[in-house]
């Protein structure tokens, strides 16, 4: 009934395994390498012309977007509930996952090309990087044009690493109030949320919220600790785990 097109170390896909596996649904696993561009062959865009994972197939149609994916998810297989009943609740994390996908899986990327994923572009010249790695991307063209084959400019990293210290400022706040993001209930929000702090941390970057953000750290550790969690990140499903990572130095005195 469901089938997966995923990578690894693909935040999105995270998001997707772990509401999956809250959700207790089995399910069969395309594994796409990114490295290699799977995403981009015209087979798999022809399911998704994004040309980016994950991607869900049920009965055959195509379901794109990790928001949107465990949205559907929780629409279809609705138990155990994984999102709040009262709809003032649920209006509260249909706006958290919307927040999420525009602030810090946004930002997260950043970070992560300049750390990780620089070297899949040595030997490549400026012209080549244009031809075969930015202007084939039908989602991140811009993004890749940003980026360079050099990387991301410092202005950049700071500005995206500011906005995570906000997503954790606003996460810290809503914690106030209970233990999950929107209150008692665990709900999408929460998952969501997740693999952005798990890439974040798994680049060596958790004091962003560690020291100011007790909160986020005590949510983060509890939903580490679900059985779920372990599943939708398994080994060799982090960066650090497959490739080289060249650590971030933290500024003394600052937040990174």
């Amino acid at each position: 009934m469901l089938t997966l097109y995923h990578a690894h170390h693909s935040t999105c896909s995270q998001k997707v395994r772990l509401c999956l596996a809250e959700k207790g649904l089995d399910f069969e696993s395309r594994l796409l390498d990114l490295a290699a561009r799977d995403q981009l062959a015209p087979d798999y865009l022809e399911i998704n012309p994004n040309g980016v994972v994950p991607t869900l197939l049920h009965d055959g149609q195509a379901i794109l977007d990790s928001s949107v994916i465990c949205e559907y998810l929780d629409d279809v297989f609705a138990d155990p509930p994984l999102a709040p009943a009262a709809p003032v609740e649920r209006a509260r994390m249909r706006a958290w996952l919307r927040y999420l996908e525009e602030v810090p899986t946004a930002a997260v990327r950043y970070p992560s090309f300049n750390m990780a994923f620089l070297p899949r572009f040595a030997g490549l010249d400026d012209e080549r990087f244009l031809r075969e790695q930015a202007d084939v991307r039908p989602l991140r063209k811009q993004f890749y044009r940003r980026m360079t084959r050099r990387g991301f400019k410092e202005a950049d990293i700071e500005a995206a690493l500011d906005q995570i210290v906000q997503a954790a400022a606003r996460m810290d706040r809503a914690l106030a109030s209970g233990p999950w993001l929107v209150g008692d209930a665990y709900s999408l929000a929460d998952i969501v949320a997740a693999p952005s702090l798990d890439r974040m941390a798994d680049l060596g970057l958790s004091h962003l919220w560690d020291r100011d953000f007790p909160r986020v750290a005590d949510w983060f550790e509890r939903i580490r600790n679900r059985p779920a969690y372990a599943a939708a990140f398994y080994p060799g499903s982090r960066l650090t785990e497959t490739l080289d990572i060249v650590p971030r130095p933290r500024e003394a005195g600052g937040n990174v």
